[in-house]
């Protein structure tokens, strides 16, 4: 019976180890019709304190940028880059051993995209991104979404 009981404990320490911690961050995605065929899509990022996440303007070499990827839409056409608004701190990382340029709390991405006139249609896509607290990162992520143009 004792030897059941460590078995038993001993495959419940195993399970805790394979344990994957939940991504952080919460998303958000949205469009707001400017003109007649024109919208803003908006794609909104809350990583909770310790959490941080990294700019789309990093150096090579160290942390996975942020890369928002918009899928081809014929339908569709994107204007300008995407813009990143939210606090950005810059230190000197010594994991990474370079200046880093990351976020936390509220990040926006905003990108302008034109559409054919009295179409409805979509616009989708993903965002590759990658979280770090003070002690560990976790893999790079792809957050997909699919945001209808009306």
């Amino acid at each position: 019976m004792k030897k059941i009981f460590l078995l038993i404990l001993s495959l419940g320490f195993l399970q805790l180890g394979f344990a994957q911690i939940k991504d952080p961050v919460a998303w958000t995605f949205e469009a707001k019709k400017k003109t007649a065929d024109s919208f803003e899509i908006t794609i909104t990022a809350n990583v909770p304190k310790p959490w941080h996440m990294y700019s789309q303007n990093m150096p090579s070499g160290g942390p996975i940028p942020t890369k928002v990827v918009f899928n081809t839409n014929p339908l569709v056409k994107k204007i300008g880059n995407t813009k990143e608004t939210g606090k950005l701190e810059k230190i000197n990382d010594k994991i990474f051993g370079m200046e880093v340029l990351f976020f936390s709390g509220k990040v926006v991405y905003t990108q302008i995209v034109k559409v054919k006139p009295g179409i409805k249609t979509n616009i989708a896509g993903y965002v590759n991104y990658m979280v770090c607290d003070d002690e560990q990162c976790l893999p790079p992520t792809k957050k997909q979404f699919d945001i209808k143009l009306l």
